[in-house]
């Protein structure tokens, strides 16, 4: 079962390193880590995907509440939050298959932000089933090079993770 674990941390050196820290010594493996800066530059936020039970989830979240830095943890409860990932994708422009990756990304809200006679770069972002389905249609046509940025998740609704409000 996929898990997403919000983390509010005081933002300065050596945090990354001890959530990575916990996930090694727990033998799990991060799928999808992302970090920045809140609305606060004093702190911020990781949103860290993983697979695991409900015994794992309920023991990483209680050992990342114990360590130095952190602020507030949360398990996002699915359905009950919006996520988001991007992707930049590159693949060769060639006569032969120009139209087609011009359609895709259309058709996926794709935006082509790269334009050369010999490679196109395209950004997509949306739900991560989405960004998989986009890599699918693209794998045919020739990918050259693609990075995904991992999961952001908010909770729906007034419920907010922060320090001190």
């Amino acid at each position: 079962m996929r898990s997403v674990i919000a983390v509010y941390v005081e933002n300065k050196y050596g945090v990354l390193t001890r959530v990575a820290g916990l996930f090694m010594r727990k033998g799990f493996n991060i799928d999808s880590l992302t970090v920045g800066e809140t609305e606060d530059p004093n702190y911020s936020r990781m949103t860290i995907t993983l697979n695991g039970d409900n015994y794992e989830e309920d023991q990483l979240v209680n050992q990342l509440k114990k360590l130095h830095n952190i602020k507030q943890v949360k398990l996002l409860q699915p359905g009950s939050n919006m996520e988001r990932e991007l992707l930049l994708l590159k693949v060769r422009n060639t006569p032969e298959i120009r139209s087609e990756v011009m359609a895709a990304a259309d058709v996926y809200r794709g935006k082509i932000i790269d334009y050369s006679t010999d490679a196109m770069t395209i950004e997509v972002t949306g739900e991560p089933f989405k960004i998989q389905a986009f890599i699918d249609v693209m794998k045919p046509l020739g990918i050259v090079e693609m990075c995904r940025t991992g999961i952001v998740a908010l909770e729906r609704g007034a419920d907010a993770l922060q320090w001190g409000k």
